[in-house]
């Protein structure tokens, strides 16, 4: 998987499904962009964003030609990339996972309705300090939608 494009199977049971997400991220709709994880490694993970024509930021973005926003495709792929981190240490409900940098961001392709986004993410170095470095990259089938480098911040919940 590490250099492969990662291929969407609808038929394939999600390693971690939507109940899952929901019990490792604290995101709700509308804002909740992640719907299943499809493979988990020990340095890279990949997530699935089905894109509806009734996403609520369509109505502004663009109401005669519907483009998902570049911003909400980051978060995309960092709440994969959160689910990852997480995935990594004991307890995961007892932390979240903040952004701490973005970088070498790059879109290649318009996200529109009707749209699967796969993400793809690999950790670039291991966790240190609770600082977590990821190389994200988004696809529409075979085409890379948009890539990017994130630094994320590991913290323990207050109790």
């Amino acid at each position: 998987m590490e250099n492969n494009i990662p291929k969407y199977d609808p038929n394939a049971q999600p390693v971690i499904d939507i109940n899952g997400i929901k019990k490792l991220l604290p995101h709700r709709p509308p804002f909740l962009m992640v719907d299943r994880i499809t493979e988990i490694g020990e340095d890279y993970i990949v997530g699935i964003k089905t894109i509806g024509v009734n996403e609520g930021f369509f109505q502004g973005h663009f109401p005669d030609e519907p483009v998902m926003p570049g911003v909400l495709i980051i978060e995309a792929m960092a709440q994969v990339g959160g689910i990852l981190v997480l995935h990594s240490v004991d307890e995961p409900e007892k932390y979240s996972t903040y952004f701490a940098k973005i970088d070498n961001t790059k879109f290649k392709r318009k996200v529109v309705p009707g749209d699967v986004l796969v993400l793809k993410l690999r950790m670039t170095q291991p966790i240190k300090r609770s600082i977590a470095f990821m190389h994200g990259e988004a696809y529409i089938g075979d085409t890379l939608a948009c890539e990017s480098d994130m630094v994320a911040q590991v913290i323990k919940n207050k109790e």
